[in-house]
């Protein structure tokens, strides 16, 4: 990583991390997939939903790698991935920069959206970009982390992708979106677990800091088993599939969550969160074939 260029363009790559991708793309997947189930499944608008979630999710890893390093917590003892900023491959006044673009052309990408839904979406989006900046600077301090992973990774980007191509809201959005939430907060799960004691040091109180790394474990291993089980639901929906296949998830998810407790500390978690991620898209695939095969 020495080998870095200041300010480059494999600077701006590896700050955009572009692993945590796959935490912005599964919702808009599952919520096309269901338009497509109900009929009413539009392109443009699953592509702009699809743009304007990772550009949010590379704007958020921005606003992250600037605060921790302006708040001193981007230290050696916390084993999350190398901060852009601290490792001095990017100014802080070029990351402001970056961020500032990232944001405007995500928002300019998002107004498009007025073509095919309403003015409410305007509110969505600005909740969006609100909620970027204060989960990174206050709210992840403070115990938030989890529940705005469920709602702006499960019912924000799930039902909203739906409701720009439907005009609807139903109960089908409802459960697909918690469950996808439930399945992309197991990675700031693993986060939090792998970095509890740098996190208890540096002041930053997410839920295992609170209540221990046994609360962390079994939280990690239940988020998935409610995650496949709401999705169970879908057959009584005449959607067997979309009830059944989800629950293939719950075998490398198992497995996933015993290395974990075997590993328990160190940098090895971030083998855990490779692995995570892996089980979030294989969830995300399974469920869209079952919508798909409907």
């Amino acid at each position: 990583m020495n080998t870095v260029k200041h300010n480059s363009l494999y600077a701006w790559v590896l700050a955009s991390r572009p692993k945590t991708l796959t935490g912005a793309i599964i919702p808009v997947m599952i919520g096309t997939a269901l338009a497509v189930r109900d009929n009413c499944f539009q392109a443009c608008p699953a592509i702009v939903c699809t743009l304007f979630a990772c550009l949010m999710q590379i704007a958020a890893n921005f606003i992250n790698d600037l605060f921790d390093y302006l708040k001193g917590t981007d230290r050696e003892d916390r084993l999350g991935p190398e901060r852009a900023c601290a490792q001095g491959w990017i100014s802080p006044r070029a990351m402001k920069a970056g961020i500032l673009l990232t944001v405007t052309i995500a928002c300019l990408l998002g107004c498009t959206l007025l073509f095919y839904a309403g003015w409410e979406l305007i509110i969505i989006g600005l909740l969006c970009v609100i909620f970027a900046f204060l989960y990174t600077t206050c709210l992840s301090y403070n115990g938030w982390g989890d529940i705005l992973v469920i709602v702006f990774f499960g019912f924000v980007p799930v039902g909203g992708t739906y409701y720009v191509q439907s005009l609807s809201w139903n109960s089908s959005v409802t459960i697909i979106s918690l469950a996808c939430g439930l399945v992309i907060d197991t990675l700031l799960v693993v986060n939090n677990y792998r970095d509890r004691k740098a996190d208890a040091l540096s002041g930053k109180r997410t839920i295992i800091v609170r209540f221990g790394e046994k609360f962390g474990e079994f939280f990690y291993l239940l988020l998935g088993l409610i995650a496949s089980l709401l999705c169970t639901w879908f057959i009584t929906q005449n959607s067997p599939y979309a009830g059944l296949l989800p629950l293939i998830y719950l075998i490398p998810h198992f497995i996933t969550w015993k290395r974990m407790i075997h590993i328990n500390n160190g940098k090895e978690l971030n083998r855990i969160l490779g692995e995570t991620s892996r089980n979030m898209l294989l969830f995300g695939i399974l469920l869209s074939i079952g919508l798909l095969l409907t």
